[in-house]
């Protein structure tokens, strides 16, 4: 009996470890921040969170400490004026993060290349990267920017497609301390005028990826290749896909797989144009031996139909379906997982074909000739559309594992329904890696609140929903899909409060 007391206590502390598993802690609401501004996560420095800001002609970044104080509010003045900075990037590393910022003087593009500390300052002088020159008065973004996974390669980039059969394609390379490797400037011929580029991605070696096809009268994916610019040449090398006859794609996605030197290209795919998607196609390519892995089409059960298919026919369970992630593992397997997205209006019935290039998670880009694509500040995506009309909805989620060989494992079924009448900002989910787990955090309605909620996958594809999250304060709608991890145990999510924007540290313990 002497034992009990001990045994009480040891149970109470399990159970106040359990109880405190994700805490989560709101930042201050800064007057300051509307729902127009424009923000994005930088990322953890110094033990400070870093976000940057810009609204109108004002740029800064918001320092915060650990528990969502604001420490500072550092001014970036050595921005130009905001109808100037034509586009701002961010690369982030433990103690610092680089800003590159494109902006036009007279009829020069700049790109250029700042420093900045855990405090939010400026550290040394800022490096230009690189100039275009253009017409006057021209303020289309011209660069790209890319990194790789380990951050230890940044690219900027630009397509200049001023003439439509051969695009010239320039690449400047740099290492993690912004020292040129190699610039690069290369024709690629556009055979006709249906082609495309597109999924622009650099890995460890410091080598660009990116897919070429043909998509006529916004159909499916014709011929289709993917591209590669090997770092130390100038010139280019195409692998042409060959799926077989009668077999269209959606949208090509690539990921290296740097721990195996591996790309991984997947995409849904159709047995007939503007046909119902029957299946994943993927192509596992080895870097060393330059050799297909294995090209393969996989059909979806009707098991998984029946349970991927929420409120469509199992027959076009999968036709609302946008690749959402893609994650390659240590033993050359991967996972992909994808998301029901659709939208519905008095004007008509949606279908996929609606949007210019496939997916929704994507701009529709045009190459204003220069730049191959989009990719601007978090919250820019339809925040300042209001469309009465229209209703965005996200429903569930499918993920799928394969082995190194192509081979499926598993398939499991995340079931959520959401909808917004408003935009979609409050829709959709993001993705925390534990590590041992991968965790799908998203708003789902109950009680009439949104609330967040968490649910996790384990290796073997065993689906779990945690407890409802702690100190979830009435008043706070989260935007999960601008989240972003900053750490292995921390993520930051905008939030919305009384027409406000904020932000939210989730700490798993």
């Amino acid at each position: 009996m002497a034992r009990k007391p001990w045994f009480l206590f040891f149970l109470s502390m399990l159970l106040g470890v359990a109880a405190n598993a994700q805490k989560i802690v709101y930042s201050e609401v800064d007057k300051e921040d509307s729902r127009r501004l424009n923000f994005e996560v930088i990322g953890k420095i110094n033990g400070n969170f870093l976000i940057y800001k810009s609204i109108r002609n004002s740029n800064w970044i918001s320092i915060l400490d650990n528990d969502m104080k604001q420490v500072a509010k550092i001014d970036q003045g050595f921005l130009p004026d905001n109808d100037r900075v034509i586009n701002v990037d961010f690369i982030a590393y433990p103690d610092f993060a680089y800003m590159i910022f494109q902006y036009r003087r007279k009829n020069v593009i700049h790109v250029s290349a700042a420093k900045i500390n855990g405090e939010g300052k400026l550290m040394g002088e800022l490096k230009e990267l690189d100039t275009t020159q253009v017409n006057f008065g021209a303020d289309n973004k011209i660069y790209s920017v890319i990194a790789s996974e380990d951050k230890g390669r940044i690219m900027v980039f630009k397509i200049n497609s001023k003439n439509k059969r051969n695009y010239l394609v320039t690449t400047v390379l740099f290492d993690n301390q912004l020292n040129l490797l190699r610039k690069s400037r290369m024709g690629m011929p556009m055979e006709d005028r249906d082609d495309f580029l597109d999924e622009f991605t650099l890995d460890n070696d410091g080598d660009m990826v990116f897919s070429k096809f043909d998509r006529v009268n916004n159909e499916n994916i014709g011929t289709s290749a993917f591209v590669v610019k090997y770092a130390d040449v100038d010139s280019f090398s195409s692998y042409e896909l060959k799926p077989g006859n009668r077999v269209y794609f959606d949208e090509i996605h690539i990921k290296p797989d740097n721990f195996n030197k591996r790309y991984f290209l997947t995409s849904f795919y159709y047995n007939q144009r503007r046909g119902n998607v029957d299946g994943y196609y993927f192509y596992i390519w080895d870097k060393v031996t330059r050799q297909v892995v294995r090209e393969d089409t996989l059909a979806f059960s009707d098991e998984l139909r029946r349970e991927a298919r929420g409120n469509a026919s199992t027959k076009t369970a999968f036709n609302d379906y946008f690749i959402r992630n893609i994650i390659t593992r240590r033993d050359g397997g991967f996972l992909i997982a994808s998301e029901a997205f659709y939208t519905s209006s008095r004007g008509g019935a949606w279908n996929r074909y609606n949007y210019m290039y496939g997916s929704p998670f994507m701009r529709s880009y045009d190459y204003y000739s220069y730049s191959p694509y989009y990719n601007g500040l978090y919250g820019m995506g339809n925040r300042w559309n209001d469309f009465q009309n229209v209703r965005y909805q996200a429903d569930n989620i499918v993920i799928s594992s394969y082995d190194k060989n192509g081979v499926r494992e598993w398939n499991s079924v995340i079931a959520k329904q959401q909808f917004d009448d408003q935009n979609e900002d409050l829709i959709s989910y993001q993705l925390f890696n534990s590590g041992g787990q991968l965790h799908f955090l998203f708003n789902n309605m109950e009680k009439r609140l949104q609330l967040l909620n968490d649910f996790s996958i384990d290796p073997k594809g065993k689906i779990d929903r945690n407890p409802t999250l702690k100190n979830l304060d009435r008043g706070y709608d989260f935007m999960p899909k601008y989240a972003k991890q900053v750490s292995a145990r921390q993520m930051i999510i905008p939030c919305v409060y009384r027409n406000y924007i904020c932000f939210a540290k989730l700490e798993y313990n």
